[in-house]
């Protein structure tokens, strides 16, 4: 397995153990993931921006087991604090929107290497 940068919050341990050695399966897994969590993401950013909070903890809410399945566990419980602010009906939104960009660049950093995992893996 690729040795995970600082900058990213990752660990494929259990993808490929699920995977039993099936490259396809891997790819497929990451495909999924690099579709749903940008858009999770910028649901969660435009409900921060228009104070939708149900909006934002709901996508917060649906992102944390698929980065519960990928390892990312500083990140899953960053979702867990949105989700917590948001559902708080009233969050500090300086706090929630710097929150945000803290899990937005390391989820950025984290697409940027899966897409090099999946690319190694369809070689």
């Amino acid at each position: 397995m690729p040795d995970t940068p600082a900058n990213t919050d990752f660990d494929l341990s259990f993808l490929y153990e699920i995977a039993d050695g099936s490259d396809e399966f891997i790819v497929e897994s990451i495909d999924m993931f690099t579709v749903q969590t940008p858009q999770l993401m910028q649901e969660i950013g435009q409900g921060i921006d228009t104070q939708n909070w149900q909006v934002a903890g709901a996508a917060a809410h649906k992102l944390k087991p698929n980065m519960g399945f990928f390892g990312m566990l500083n990140l899953q419980g960053m979702m867990q604090e949105i989700e917590a602010m948001c559902k708080s009906g009233s969050p500090d939104q300086a706090v929630l929107s710097q929150k945000f960009a803290d899990a937005k660049t390391i989820v950025d950093n984290n697409l940027v290497k899966l897409a090099e995992i999946k690319a190694e893996k369809q070689r």
